[in-house]
């Protein structure tokens, strides 16, 4: 059995590229999990979680298993976190956004990945005393221990190189789980067999699979699927105000019409699929 799942955030309405997603995901997969991705808590709002199943309905979907909301599992995520830590695989890291900017935007070219500055620090009591703003992957640790981490999509196999995993926040000091992290173990914790996700995330694939492979988790295939752009190619985004499913149903456009057509790849004017 194929279990797929759709896992959009909760900080605006969603459009018609989340829809795109889903109707993939729902297509690609036996059972489709549902689950809210809310650790944001800055940006987060219930009005929003209650607009996505809205939507979600509104297109004809539905859903397998209870929805899985990220805010109410801190717990599970410090467990996960507190076993890398014992095997000695994250370091405490104290810069600020400024400083991993400057360091990004160093003399000798923008940098692809945090360059380890606080990797390594010798043990300070007075740092001991001060709460890090994040937990970091040591990635040249984990990759000794477990090596460069594979995966599938479709019938193709991809090994990541070193240059594609770098030293990754799994934790802020206000949130118990940054995105890596809360994804692997979600997947998990959901039976997802097949991740179906934009191709825009494709990046993140590399880290995940490590951290699925030293936190002993299944491995699951992965889908990587074309975007909705408009159709002069830029990208749909909240933050740019694209249209919303609600705007499209007030307009009187029909949810499970506009399903199928998507399920064809058949966009309304005015969309088109980027490259995948």
């Amino acid at each position: 059995m194929t279990v797929t799942r759709f896992a959009p955030s909760p900080t605006g309405r969603l459009h018609l590229g989340h829809a795109y997603s889903a109707v993939v995901g729902r297509a690609a997969g036996d059972q489709l999990r549902l689950r809210i991705e809310d650790l944001d808590q800055t940006r987060s709002r219930p009005e929003f979680v209650a607009g996505i199943e809205e939507d979600l309905r509104w297109l004809g979907f539905s859903w397998d298993g209870e929805v899985l909301v990220q805010s109410e599992r801190g717990a599970v995520y410090a467990a996960a976190l507190e076993r890398l830590r014992q095997d000695g695989l994250v370091y405490p890291c104290f810069c600020t956004r400024a400083d991993i900017a400057a360091a990004l935007a160093a003399p000798h070219g923008l940098a692809a990945h945090y360059p380890g500055t606080c990797r390594g620090l010798a043990d300070d009591p007075a740092q001991r005393a001060v709460t890090p703003h994040s937990w970091r992957l040591d990635s040249a640790k984990a990759i000794e221990r477990v090596g460069l981490p594979s995966w599938r999509e479709g019938e193709a196999t991809f090994t990541a190189s070193r240059d594609d995993i770098g030293d990754e926040i799994l934790a802020r000091k206000d949130a118990p789980a940054a995105y890596h992290l809360a994804c692997v173990v979600d997947d998990a914790e959901s039976g997802v067999t097949l991740v179906v996700r934009g191709v825009d995330l494709r990046s993140s694939t590399p880290v995940q699979r490590l951290l699925q492979t030293l936190l002993g988790l299944p491995e699951p295939a992965y889908l990587h699927h074309a975007l909705v752009t408009h159709a002069d190619g830029r990208r749909l985004a909240k933050r740019d105000l694209a249209p919303t499913l609600a705007a499209l149903r007030e307009d009187g456009v029909d949810g499970p019409a506009l399903a199928r057509d998507l399920a064809t790849g058949l966009l309304p004017s005015g969309f088109r699929l980027g490259d995948a």
